[in-house]
């Protein structure tokens, strides 16, 4: 967890299974009125979202804030592509890591710091089958040994 994290709303537990994340990145995020409600009643989720760069600016798509009951007419669309603020030296750098073959910007977690919504986004190199399979054969292996280490203990 970076440093200085606020409460956790969203997280995307899937993009670690599909994607090797190499680096993150802490961003912002341009939200309408309603937006910031529903996102502090956790109402929000990053299961299929992804980022992408356009005309220099970062976006974050399909990323879905639910609508907030008080908000009527004034309510967003809660599947709208929203701006990511980010300093123009990452902007440059995510520009040229993309650009590789196998490189995408996934969003990992949506969070609350010092009152405004951040969305920290990794670069992520999408992961073979086989690499999936390796993984769970992994987390099935420590998970096996540290039952065995907690049984015992308790002896």
């Amino acid at each position: 967890m970076p440093k200085g994290e606020g409460k956790v709303v969203a997280q995307n537990k899937k993009a670690n299974h599909d994607y090797f994340i190499e680096e993150t990145f802490e961003a912002g995020i341009v939200l309408q009125g309603t937006e910031i409600k529903s996102i502090r009643a956790g109402r929000v989720n990053l299961k299929d979202s992804y980022a992408r760069i356009h005309k220099g600016e970062v976006f974050i798509y399909n990323m879905h804030i639910s609508t907030y009951e008080q908000g009527n007419r004034y309510n967003h669309d809660p599947l709208r592509e929203r701006k990511l603020l980010l300093h123009r030296k990452q902007i440059n750098k995510l520009i040229g890591e993309t650009k590789e073959a196998g490189y995408a910007l996934v969003p990992l977690k949506m969070y609350l710091k010092d009152g405004y919504a951040k969305v920290l986004i990794g670069l992520g190199k999408g992961k073979k089958k086989y690499d999936k399979r390796e993984d769970l054969k992994k987390k099935e292996a420590k998970r096996e040994i540290e039952k065995a280490f907690k049984a015992r203990q308790q002896m």
